[in-house]
């Protein structure tokens, strides 16, 4: 199995299904050689899709979600063969970081951002994790404030001991666009049990990604809180403002409206504490908190 792994790593997998090929001769019932197989079938049948792919943006913007459909097309898998994951997980994603590096001298800043993003990932992938964050940080410096970008660089940074530097990104990502975060490229242990306390809450889709803020509160996860500005406040009023309008009528999305303005509160409520806020205005917020859900509310003041 050793020339099989080695081919895997190199993200060969036409080579390494030949050998196995042959020694499945010999070993028909290896469930070793079936797990590994089975994941050549799919690598295989990825190359022939990626490559018939002429659009070479589509082709960019696919290229990773690949890594997510293999880990579904395996989850059912109970005799896993790790050696095997081990290897393709190396060979798919050193392939995909040359990939993004060929496309660095892009001039549009976003998508100069998101190849920098994506090769951050490829690093962090390998374990590189200190050339991951340098990454992010360059693609957060060609387009500032990408909430994707930014939950990225916190799961770098946690994944590099600096966890109060990530909570705070994490913090700041979930507040701004939590859509735009794609949880399946996460890793960080801070992260995924936050991600594991709100899917135990019953939450899932995007408003699980609305949620995940809540409870990272909630739960003295994210307990790093940012300064704002007074430009920052005003915009805040105005979306609580906005929001709380939205939330009068009968047919609005409650599932993620109601996060929405849980963590807008609570944005709130950490500004008025940091600068020593009249407490009938933290009375007011609290009484809104109270209202809206009342679980929340005990869990927060508790």
């Amino acid at each position: 199995m050793g020339d099989v792994l080695e081919f895997l790593r190199q993200g060969n997998p036409f080579e390494a299904q030949k050998i196995i090929s042959t020694l499945f001769e010999s070993d028909l019932d290896s469930k070793e050689l079936i797990f590994t197989n089975k994941c050549c079938i799919f690598w295989i049948d990825s190359i022939k899709r990626m490559r018939g792919t002429e659009d070479s943006y589509e082709k960019n913007e696919g290229l990773l979600q690949e890594w997510k459909s293999f880990l579904t097309y395996i989850s059912r898998d109970k005799d896993r063969y790790e050696p095997a994951l081990v290897a393709v997980q190396r060979g798919f994603f050193t392939k995909a970081l040359e990939r993004f590096t060929e496309l660095m001298d892009e001039k549009e800043p976003y998508q100069k951002a998101e190849i920098y993003k994506r090769a951050g990932i490829c690093h962090k992938k390998l374990g590189n994790f200190d050339m991951a964050r340098s990454f992010l940080m360059d693609a957060n410096r060609i387009y500032p404030n990408l909430s994707s970008v930014l939950a990225e660089l916190a799961d770098c940074c946690s994944l590099c001991g600096d966890d109060r530097y990530g909570k705070l990104l994490f913090r700041e990502a979930f507040y701004m666009d939590p859509e735009s975060i794609d949880l399946g490229f996460l890793d960080s242990e801070l992260i995924k049990c936050l991600i594991k306390i709100t899917e135990d809450k019953k939450h899932s889709g995007k408003s699980l990604q609305y949620w995940i803020p809540v409870y990272g509160v909630l739960n003295g996860v994210l307990n790093i809180k940012k300064e704002l500005t007074p430009q920052d406040v005003v915009k805040l009023r105005k979306e609580i403002y906005a929001k709380e309008s939205e939330y009068k009528d009968p047919s609005c999305n409650m599932e993620i409206l109601v996060p929405r303005l849980l963590n807008c509160y609570f944005r709130l409520m950490d500004h008025y504490t940091l600068v020593n806020e009249d407490s009938a205005k933290c009375s007011e917020i609290l009484l809104k908190i109270k209202i809206m859900d009342s679980a929340v509310y005990q869990a927060y003041i508790s």
